[in-house]
C-alpha cells in the first residue's frame, strides 16, 4: 500500500468515526425520550452510519466503526463495563462488516453502492438490523442477562428504523445533486 491509499484508508477511517459521533449526538437530541435501556434505542441513527460506513469504505469503515464504537463505549455508555464496552466495540463494528462480506460475496459488492438495487439495498438494511442485535444479545446471554427478546425486538426495531431514515435519507440528498452532462460527440 503506498502512502496516497494510505491517506485515503486513515481518511475513510476518520470520516465514518466522526459521522458517527455526530449521528450519535444527533440521536441524543432528537430520540433520548425512546430509549429502551442503556444503548438500545427504539430509534437509533448511529445504526445507519454502521451501514453506509461499511458499505462504502469497506475494512477501513469498520476499522473507524470499532475505534469509535470502543471510544463511546468506554468513556460514555459503559464507563464502569469494561468488559462489556471492550466486546460491544467488537460486535458494533463485526454486525455491519460480516453484512457487507456477505454483500460482497453474493453480489459481487465492492465498497460501494454501484452494484446495489433498492432491493437488495433494503434486504441489506434488514439483514443489519438482525445481524448486529444477534450478536449482541448472543454475548448478553453468554453473560447470564435476562430479557433478551425483549431486548433484540427493541435493538431490532431501533436499528431498522434508524438505519432506513440515514440510508433513504442520504438516497434522497444524493438525488438533488446534478448528474454530470455527457460528452456529444
Amino acid at each position: 500500500m503506498n502512502t496516497t491509499q494510505l491517506r485515503l484508508q486513515a481518511l475513510m477511517v476518520a470520516a465514518t468515526m466522526v459521522l458517527f459521533v455526530a449521528m450519535l449526538a444527533i440521536n441524543e437530541w432528537l430520540f433520548t425520550r425512546f430509549e429502551f435501556a442503556r444503548g438500545i434505542n427504539w430509534i437509533y441513527l448511529p445504526a445507519g452510519i454502521r451501514l453506509l460506513s461499511t458499505l462504502l469504505f469497506a475494512e477501513a469503515g469498520a476499522i473507524g466503526l470499532l475505534l469509535v464504537s470502543w471510544l463511546v463505549c468506554f468513556f460514555y455508555f459503559f464507563p464502569d463495563d469494561p468488559v462489556r464496552s471492550f466486546a460491544g466495540g467488537i460486535l458494533a463494528a463485526l454486525g455491519p462488516y460480516l453484512v457487507y462480506r456477505g454483500a460482497q460475496h453474493r453480489y459481487g459488492l465492492h465498497a460501494s453502492l454501484a452494484t446495489l438495487t433498492p432491493q437488495r439495498l433494503l434486504l441489506l438494511i434488514v439483514a443489519y438490523s438482525v445481524a448486529s442485535p444477534l450478536l449482541m444479545h448472543l454475548w448478553f446471554a453468554l453473560q447470564g442477562k435476562e430479557g433478551l427478546l425483549q431486548g433484540f425486538l427493541v435493538m431490532f426495531i431501533g436499528d431498522l428504523s434508524g438505519t432506513l431514515l440515514v440510508i433513504y435519507t442520504v438516497k434522497a440528498a444524493l438525488s438533488f445533486i446534478p448528474t454530470p452532462p455527457t460528452s456529444l460527440r
